[in-house]
């Protein structure tokens, strides 16, 4: 198919900013009331799984937050789609099975963006041709289980149903599933569910009964071992804000649903069952924890692997210990990239400016606009800019200010706009909660002293020194450009400090701080063998994204574009998940 390659998504860009947002709001208000798992349910009322348990040996590819920038969503999907791997002195399988953790496209699941942004590159990096060529041992197809993330959610699953619930082909992998949740019975007592969890990790009553109707199955066996799939890392976020409860919803599905109550017919069954790993995306890193139940010893792995194309998120925020409700102990045992490669990543924020243009020229704009209104408010033959000019101290210009905005209620509100806009601006939910909203006060503070600063200083360059009059043509035009170019630029650079010491010092906005530069290095993936000794767990990293593509057409069935340099892959870790 025909696409387009897209760039990163720009999270900075003023307009991607208000679409998104503003699509973020109606799906927090109306998620509840335009909810489709239970259309879904309705549709398919039985409880089927997937049934992969007839192989002495399986692979299973899992990647999650994909369906960003060309390049890197790009690099995952060729990696993914390549036979085998060599990857730390090991050869790795390609996946009978991939799962697509969530958020399968950026910004917004629109039906042009999950074409450009997720259907092309995949279709391009294992394509589907009409006169397959295969063997019994490399069949040609294989299967594709995809769960849904908070961006798939933002249009109430519409079209992320048309993609995945209709039993259509991604390149030469299957869609499966007729729900956005599922079960897949693995070799060996092995099982993969994934949960979906909508916008707040609420898992509805049809899928929880969908999820007991499995469990009472002969097929799930006494002693079986649950690869759990979800969206979002409830652990890291309730280690960083003990308010989040997504972790005790997860804890009550595993503690209510797969281990069931005394009244479930599963219950007595169950009571063996191990919860060897819990995977998820939504952070765009890999980490791993290791669970302990305090009293019963089990261990589960809590693997973050959410470096499928979209921009990297930090690991140094990442607390070593955690304690979750329900008697667990968690102590981190890997991260990609490191601690000290994050910190180094944050500085990047000092070329703000650079990285998000659009908002260069808005707060250059915005604060030209506040100008007009100064100049408009002036009381007399004098305009402000023609005091400004003659005011030889900061003790001055700060009496001058407040003698005329507080004339001027339209300057009052703008200035109060910034200023408020950029306190709640500040992420409360990490490092010190709503003592952060100092840091957002005194960032939104230096922004209005830089604006100020900015009109000072021009109008002392324009009138004072080069003699133009206030009203000139030439001085406006001028001033303009002064206040867009220089003064936008001043405002960015402030804007990215602020970001880099939230990260680095105030430990916040994890998001914030690193969309701002959209890195595409740091991707990962997972590729999970499972065999009758068990099952492992490889974590497979790519330090730095293809940026270099040649399209090729010699060979029918191979990838559509072949990347001029070499993938690097790195095995970043190796989990053992013994019987």
């Amino acid at each position: 198919m025909e696409f387009e390659k897209r760039p990163m998504v720009n999270w900075y860009d003023v307009q991607q900013l208000a679409s998104t947002g503003l699509k973020t709001l109606i799906s927090g208000i109306f998620g509840n009331f335009a909810d489709k798992r239970e259309m879904e349910a309705a549709l398919s009322p039985g409880a089927s799984y997937y049934n992969a348990a007839d192989k002495e040996a399986l692979w299973v590819d899992y990647v999650s937050d994909l369906g960003d920038g060309f390049n890197p969503t790009y690099t995952v999907a060729y990696s993914l789609a390549q036979a085998k791997l060599s990857v730390g002195g090991q050869e790795l399988k390609q996946g009978d099975l991939l799962i697509m953790g969530g958020d399968a496209v950026y910004p917004t699941p629109e039906a042009a963006e999950y074409e450009n942004r997720l259907q092309g590159p995949y279709n391009a990096a294992f394509p589907w041709k009409d006169k397959p060529h295969h063997t019994v041992n490399e069949p040609y197809t294989r299967q594709l289980f995809v769960l849904p993330g908070n961006h798939d959610w933002y249009d109430g699953l519409g079209n992320f149903i048309k993609l995945f619930c209709q039993k259509r082909a991604l390149g030469r992998w299957l869609t499966e599933q007729d729900r956005s949740y599922f079960a897949v019975r693995l070799p060996h007592k092995y099982w993969l569910i994934g949960i979906d969890i909508q916008l707040n990790a609420d898992i509805d009553k049809p899928q929880m009964d969908y999820f007991r109707k499995i469990l009472e199955t002969p097929a799930f066996e006494a002693g079986s071992k649950v690869i759990l799939c979800t969206a979002e890392p409830s652990w890291v976020y309730n280690s960083w804000d003990d308010k989040n409860k997504s972790h005790g919803r997860i804890q009550f599905f595993i503690d209510r649903v797969l281990y069931g109550d005394e009244k479930c017919p599963y219950y007595e069954k169950n009571k063996d069952l191990r919860i060897a790993a819990i995977l998820t995306g939504d952070l765009h890193h890999y980490s791993r924890y290791e669970q302990v139940h305090t009293q019963t010893g089990r261990v589960t792995q809590l693997v973050t692997a959410g470096g499928g194309g979209a921009f990297a998120h930090p690991t140094h925020l990442l607390k070593e210990k955690i304690t979750l409700e329900g008697g667990y102990d968690a102590t981190r045992k890997s991260s990609f990239p490191t601690a000290s490669q994050s910190k180094r990543l944050a500085w990047w924020n000092l070329l703000f400016p650079f990285f998000s243009l659009q908002m260069w020229f808005f707060l250059g704009a915005f604060h030209l606009f506040t100008t007009w209104f100064l100049q408009s408010g002036s009381r007399d033959t004098e305009t402000f800019l023609d005091a400004v000019k003659r005011t030889p101290d900061l003790g001055k210009l700060c009496a001058l200010i407040y003698n005329h905005i507080r004339h001027s209620p339209s300057v009052v509100f703008l200035n109060l706009l910034l200023l408020v806009g950029l306190t709640f601006f500040t992420d409360t939910a990490t490092g010190k909660k709503k003592w952060n909203y100092i840091a957002g006060a005194l960032h939104g503070l230096l922004q209005l002293l830089v604006f100020y600063l900015a009109v000072w200083a021009f109008a002392v360059v324009n009138m004072h020194h080069l003699q133009l009059d206030v009203r000139s043509g030439w001085q406006i035009i001028l001033f303009s450009a002064e206040m867009i170019m220089i003064g936008g630029w001043a405002s960015t650079m402030v804007f990215g400090i602020y970001l880099l010491v939230s990260t680095l010092v105030v430990r916040n906005h994890p998001t914030e701080a690193f969309s701002s530069f959209r890195w595409e290095g740091y991707k990962n993936f997972l590729r999970i063998k499972i065999t009758p000794g068990g099952a492992t767990i490889y974590a497979i990293g790519i330090k730095k994204s293809i940026t270099d593509w040649e399209e090729q057409t010699v060979d029918e069935h191979a990838a559509r574009f072949r990347p001029k340099q070499t993938i690097e892959y790195t095995l970043i870790d190796e989990i053992t998940l013994k019987p």
